[in-house]
């Protein structure tokens, strides 16, 4: 007699959580995502769309702790840290400064060129199943600098992504206006990365994933998960109200909010909130030959089927400030000096929010003490780039075989 269908209830309809049910139902399992909101409609809406492959270097990679005092300096720069916020910030910040450690740092980066390379793979196998491929621009990336001695500065990060067998090309001031017309003449040198992706618009391809989930079996659950547990033996989740789900199998995949769940469990996770913002401006705005790096200003500028979105940066500020609108008009003001020909009216403006860790890595594997449940979560600026890879290895997982990739350096305890 056949077995019966595994009950395996996912929590968070990002792009992570979709993923992950796309690979469940797709193995068979009763699978029913639980949100808040809906499907893709929160952080995952409004990411830049890069399936950034190529990037595997840790936030706190070599250079970037030089530039951490200027860039609070300015309020409004690519890192800010509300004063108020700081002393709950700090155990986070010593762990981040931490992982610049040689040993750690290389640590990180080893993983997650491990991570990234499964991710292209899945990537493109889940797209081919799903149907979505046409949503995929394959277009590289351009990195962009203002003098010498920043693009020097970048030299020991592509070393470091060479090592990992990432192609790209230094580009000299006269060669930028082949890969991006239009641009200021302030920028004196760039990098050009043929293997850089992004897509026609996360949101958009994250609800395409859904209809392909949902058409082998997936459901969908509109609803506020207030506590995780077991009771009688069985995982389970309790809803706003007081409804309770059991399952044979949870995933936590809720994001920035991930950590508030597994603290129940008992998993401490040194989770803490990015806040980035972007506005997207109309599809005719600009001429855009693909998405644009300005990674000493600390954001992007993407080619989106539905519009060029500018956004970036990173204020660690929590859940529950207000956002700051003036952070995304200051990207867009440096946006409109750097394409002199940006039209910036008629912009939506938008902030998300980033689950960070410390070493920059995410946490896939099961709960310490709860037999069951599994995380995965804590992608930073990542989930879009390494959602595929998360939901193939939770399928493993919750299919109680070996994964594919080794998730020590992604395990909870490692805290």
């Amino acid at each position: 007699m056949a077995s019966a269908r595994k009950e395996t209830v996912i929590v968070g309809a990002g792009i992570v959580g979709i993923c992950c049910a796309a690979y469940l139902a797709e193995a068979g399992h009763a699978v029913t995502v639980i949100d808040r909101t809906g499907i893709c409609e929160e952080t995952s809406s409004g990411n830049a769309g890069a399936l950034a492959f190529t990037d595997m270097l840790p936030l706190v990679q070599k250079g970037m702790i030089g530039q951490v005092p200027k860039w609070l300096a300015a309020p409004l720069g690519p890192l800010a840290i509300p004063p108020a916020y700081l002393p709950r910030l700090m155990p986070w910040l010593w762990r981040f400064f931490r992982a610049a450690s040689p040993a750690r740092y290389e640590t990180s980066l080893t993983a997650q060129a491990a991570m990234m390379k499964l991710a292209e793979a899945e990537w493109l196998a889940l797209m081919d199943r799903s149907g979505t491929r046409s949503m995929l621009r394959e277009d590289g990336s351009l990195e962009l600098y203002e003098c010498t001695g920043r693009f020097e500065a970048s030299k020991p990060g592509w070393d470091a992504r060479a090592r990992f067998g990432v192609a790209f090309r230094h580009l000299s001031r006269e060669e930028i206006a082949e890969y991006q017309p239009g641009l200021s003449p302030s920028f004196t040198h760039a990098t050009f990365v043929p293997g850089w992706k992004t897509v026609a618009d996360p949101k958009l391809l994250g609800q395409a994933l859904w209809a392909y989930a949902e058409g082998k079996g997936a459901r969908f659950e509109r609803g506020r998960v207030e506590r995780v547990g077991a009771e009688d033996g069985r995982p389970g989740v309790r809803m706003a109200g007081g409804r309770a789900l059991r399952a044979d199998r949870i995933v936590i995949a809720a994001g920035a909010w991930s950590h508030l769940l597994v603290r129940q469990l008992g998993d401490a996770i040194p989770l803490e909130t990015e806040r980035g913002y972007n506005t997207t401006l109309p599809g005719d705005a600009f001429d855009l030959k693909r998405q644009l790096i300005f990674s000493d200003h600390g954001f992007v500028i993407t080619p989106l089927s539905t519009g060029i979105r500018v956004g970036g940066a990173v204020e660690l500020g929590g859940l529950e400030r207000k956002p700051n609108f003036a952070r995304s008009r200051a990207m867009l003001t440096k946006a409109a000096r750097f394409l002199p020909g940006l039209k910036t009216e008629g912009g939506r403006e938008w902030m998300g929010f980033r689950p960070s860790l410390p070493d920059s890595l995410p946490v896939i594997g099961p709960a310490r003490r709860a037999p069951g449940i599994f995380y995965a979560f804590g992608h930073g600026h990542l989930g879009l780039t390494q959602a595929a890879a998360t939901g193939r290895l939770v399928a493993d997982l919750v299919a109680g075989r070996a994964p594919v990739l080794d998730l020590s350096p992604f395990s909870p305890s490692r805290f």
